[in-house]
């Protein structure tokens, strides 16, 4: 009888420390980070052979308009801050956009805005990125253009 108790009492504790702790792995703060400084983050990882211009930011006229594209990027977050996984997953969607315009046979990609949770976010200077204890993720939309020269 002692022992089933115990054991009984054991399953409880156990129960308890998992609903407890469960809040903290389903984190998913929303936050604002630059964009300028996330597209330096990894030297070298940004080509410069397709031209980036975020929401608001003037270029050349567009010659050639091949649509607009999404990215939903998500990368491992555990043990890194939210800084460091958000301007990584960003360069992720970055790098999917200009592998885009480089298929399409296009020179830039334009008018990049946030698009997490479906939520639009137009900005010239900052990206909208979601990290929780174990993932970042940040979505992000483009124009893929030719531009004059």
């Amino acid at each position: 009888m002692k022992k089933q108790l115990k054991c009984q009492m054991t399953v409880v504790i156990l129960t308890l420390a998992c609903a407890s702790s469960s809040p903290v792995f389903a984190r998913d703060s929303i936050g604002s980070y630059a964009i300028e400084p996330a597209l330096k983050s990894e030297p070298g990882k940004v080509g410069d052979d397709v031209a980036l211009y975020f929401a608001g930011q003037k270029h050349a006229v567009v010659a050639k308009s091949f649509g607009e594209f999404a990215t939903n990027k998500k990368t491992n977050a555990f043990g890194k801050s939210d800084e460091t996984a958000c301007q990584h997953v960003f360069l992720s969607a970055v790098l999917e956009l200009q592998e885009r315009a480089r298929k399409e046979g296009a020179n830039a990609v334009i008018n990049i805005k946030s698009n997490y949770k479906n939520e639009l976010r137009e900005s010239a200077t900052e990206f909208t990125c979601g990290a929780g204890a174990m993932v970042a993720g940040v979505a992000l939309k483009g124009d893929v253009v030719t531009l004059k020269k």
